[in-house]
Formats: C-alpha cells, structure tokens, sequence
C-alpha cells in the first residue's frame, strides 16, 4: 500500500551498507553483559552509544532513561534507550519499535572460534555476542527510517515513531514493568512492533503472532520432624518425597493434558485456518528431535508438535528431589521433599487465576501429615496478535515486499517482556525478526546473516509507508 519505490530504497540500502556494517560492528565491540555486575559501565557505555548513533540517525528527542534499584546494595539497573521522531501529520499512527542492547555473557574459552567481542565477517555472516540477539536486529531500524526518508523524499517518517530499547532483558527484565508503566504516557502507541525474534528460516520467511505467557513456583513438603527409620515408621507414616512424586505423577491425564482443575479455563483455542498454516510449514521433526537432543515427541493429544510448543498451555516438572542423594543406600522417611514445576500459558489464560488453581490442586492432593508451601517466582502473561489485524497484515505486507515471496506465520513457544507493553499500552504487539534458528542465539559463535539483515533494513523502510497508508491501526489490546 505505500508509495515507497523499492528500487530507490535498494538503492539507498546498497549504497550504505558498509558504513553500517561498520557502525554495528563498533556498537558489538561494547560487551554489554547485563548478568554481570563487573560490565555495568559497558551495558551504561552501550546505552550512551545508541542514544549518540540515534541523534546522527535524525531522531529529534533521544533520551537514556534510568530504571529502578535492584539488589540490597542500592545499585541501579540497568539504562534503557528511549527515542522519538514525530510524523508531523495529524492522524498518522504512533508505533512503538522495542528491543534490548544487553547481551548474553561470552568468552573465547566457552567454545568461540572468534573473540566474542571483536566483530569478524565470514562468508556473509557476522559474528559477535548480539548480533542477531538483539543488537543487530534493533540496528537495522536506524538504516531502515533513513532508506524511508530517501526513497520517499520525507523529512520525518510516515509515522510517529517511537523506540524503546532496554539494557535488562538478558537479566529478566527486572525493572521493565514498571518502566513502562511509570512512562506509559510517553510510551503510547497505535502498535509495538517487537524486533526481537526470528524467522522459520532463510528460506521461510515468517511473522510470529504470538508468545507464551510464563509462571513457575517451587512446592515444599514437610512430613516428619527429622529423617526417620523407614523399617520403623515406613509404611505407616506419610513421606514427603512419596507425595512430591505423586503429584508429579498427577500433572497430566492419560492424554497429556494438564490435570490441574480450571487450568485451561478462558483460553483462545487455535483456529482451523492457523492449524492449516503452522501446517504449511517444512517441518521436519526428525530434525527437530536432534536439535531438542530428544529421542522422541510426546505432548497433549490432538495436537502436532509445532501445536504443542506454539499454542497449547504446559505444564512441566523442571525439578524433583528429598531424601538421601549420596553413594549406596539409606533407608529413611525422608523430612522434606521438594517440586519444581512451571507454566506456559496461553492467550485467555490469566496467570493470578493460574496460580491459585495450582495452590488449591496441592492443598487437595496432599494427605494429612504433610504440610507444604507453595512459592511462585513472578509471572509473564502471554500476547497474540490476530491473523486479520490490519497492523500484523502491514508487517506481512513489508516484509513480503523485501523478500520477494510469501511470508507464513509462527508463534513463539517462549515467553518475554512483550506482554508488558501491550498490558500497559494497550496495543497490539507485532514481531518482526529476521534472525534463523542456525544464529546461535545465547550460544558460542552467535552471529547473523548479513543479506538477511539487510532485508530487515529493507522491511522497516516498507513498513512505516505502509502502516500510513492503511489508516489509525486498532487500539484494542489482542485477547
């Protein structure tokens, strides 16, 4: 629907590759690992550097906002990257770009081929901790509004755009919700469009449409006052370790779904037209199982791996452990046992309403004689776009212009700080990554396909014309 000549943005794009490549190159070298106290000048150093490169890119208000305390020492967390560049149009719609400039923590010694942050191209490809995940991904934005600007002859985007880029999603995002909250009004939008995934690969090119949600606790079992005689007391005392094992046992019914009473209450169920979407995919799940390091695929009924791991709500025992661990035997009633478990969910799913099913299904499973605690760690609600919204059929549309074919859906099986911003925005979250599964995200020797980040370039520059062009985008948050 834009008016943007893709020859003229190709154009542009060629022409500024390499001063680019060399800008993001200089941007890798800056090891913002957020994880490790000892790099807090360098994640603070990678903020000042993209607010700099920023103001050079056009935007006319760049800001770096601090976030909230964390720890008992009182230290800051860690900076995020806010920016602005109004459309100058009355109705033209607000959109959000959200990314993060923190990295994952790398050394030469973990396995890289290359120092992790000392950029080094090969055969079209760049390797460095964050090139694909996620500094790469968030860079392609500032050559993509300046291709926009040249190929349409505008002096400020057909948008109101707006970029927040984090400096803690390595970390968890510790401070993020309330640094969204406590800015919503700076931060409003029309779409947020997420620049922090992937594709299905070089060859498939995809739009994800959604992430699960996240909620995980620890259950603690108390029987006897101490260890005790097994020969003794077993049999006729309850065992704690017995009981986390039964209720391990009872997370499931015999077709895999979860057991927990009201656990799937409220979700939106795939619709026919997804199932026969994911199923266009090339999957092969041989292939799949080798990446996985699994021997075999096993999930809730009725449903195809890609199904289970997409769109269906989980339930997983991450841990299980009481009693004696150490060499031989010791023939105890163990005092204390304990249950890991964690929840993805699903759009519909509420993660309060979650949680205290799961705490009423404990208290009635356990016998008497076993006191327990349940402890859940936090929550991530789940966010999906629908297939008809006009913001999603805007990326679509871009994205199949850059890449000159027909571009499919995915969703994301994991779970991440996109749900903040549509809970505290109420907009739409759309994803537009081009980074493939072979980047080693998180891995020794991540890097990022070079033509493909050019066709993100590409993307972004179609993208905003083309949100333009198809009106006010819908406000309503996605279910």
């Amino acid at each position: 629907m834009s008016n943007t000549p893709d020859t003229a943005v190709r154009a542009y794009i060629d022409a500024h590759r390499a001063a680019f490549l060399d800008d993001l190159a200089e941007w890798l070298r800056i090891p913002s690992v957020s994880a490790d106290p000892a790099r807090a000048a360098d994640v603070r150093r990678s903020a000042q550097w993209l607010a700099a490169k920023l103001r050079e890119t056009g935007f006319p208000t760049v800001e770096v906002w601090e976030t909230g305390e964390t720890g008992t020492d009182g230290a800051p967390g860690a900076p995020a990257v806010f920016a602005e560049w109004p459309s100058g149009e009355e109705d033209a719609p607000t959109v959000l770009v959200y990314g993060h400039h923190d990295v994952q923590p790398a050394a030469r010694e973990d396995g890289w081929h290359t120092d992790p942050f000392e950029p080094t191209a090969v055969d079209g490809r760049l390797y460095a901790r964050g090139a694909a995940d996620d500094k790469g991904q968030v860079f392609f934005h500032t050559l993509g509004v300046r291709a926009h600007l040249a190929a349409t002859g505008r002096t400020a985007p057909a948008v109101n755009l707006k970029l927040l880029i984090e400096g803690e999603e390595e970390s968890g995002s510790p401070n993020f919700p309330a640094l969204v909250h406590a800015r919503a009004d700076r931060l409003a939008c029309d779409a947020v469009i997420v620049s922090d995934t992937g594709m299905w690969s070089e060859d498939t090119p995809t739009v994800c449409t959604g992430m699960r949600g996240l909620t995980d606790c620890q259950i603690d079992l108390y029987g006897p006052d101490q260890d005790i005689h097994s020969g003794s007391f077993g049999g006729a005392v309850p065992n704690p370790a017995t009981e986390a094992a039964r209720l391990a046992a009872a997370l499931h019914d015999g077709d895999r779904r979860v057991a927990i009473p009201g656990f799937y209450d409220g979700i939106v169920e795939l619709s026919e037209a997804e199932r026969e979407l994911f199923a266009e995919l090339p999957f092969d799940e041989k292939r799949w199982l080798g990446a996985a390091h699994s021997h075999g695929a096993l999930g809730e009924a009725g449903y195809s791996t890609l199904e289970r791991v997409w769109a269906r709500p989980t339930a997983e025992v991450n841990g299980i452990g009481g009693g004696y661990q150490g060499p031989g035997g010791k023939t105890i009633v163990p005092s204390t046992a304990q249950l890991k478990l964690s929840f993805r969910l699903v759009a519909g799913q509420d993660a309060d309403r979650v949680q205290q099913s799961v705490r009423a299904w404990v208290a009635a499973a356990l016998p008497e004689g076993i006191r327990h605690e349940v402890t859940f760690w936090g929550a991530t609600r789940p966010c999906l776009t629908p297939l008809d919204h006009p913001a999603l059929q805007s990326v679509v549309r871009a994205m199949g212009r850059a890449f000159g074919q027909k571009i499919r859906f995915t969703r994301e099986g994991g779970s991440g700080p996109a749900a903040d911003l549509q809970d505290a925005l109420g907009a739409p979250v759309l994803f537009l990554g081009i980074s493939v599964p072979s980047d080693g995200w998180h891995a020794p020797n991540e890097k990022v396909e070079l033509d493909l980040l050019m066709k993100g370039v590409e993307t972004a520059a179609y993208l905003w014309g083309d949100l333009a062009a198809s009106g006010r985008t819908d406000r309503r948050p996605s279910p």
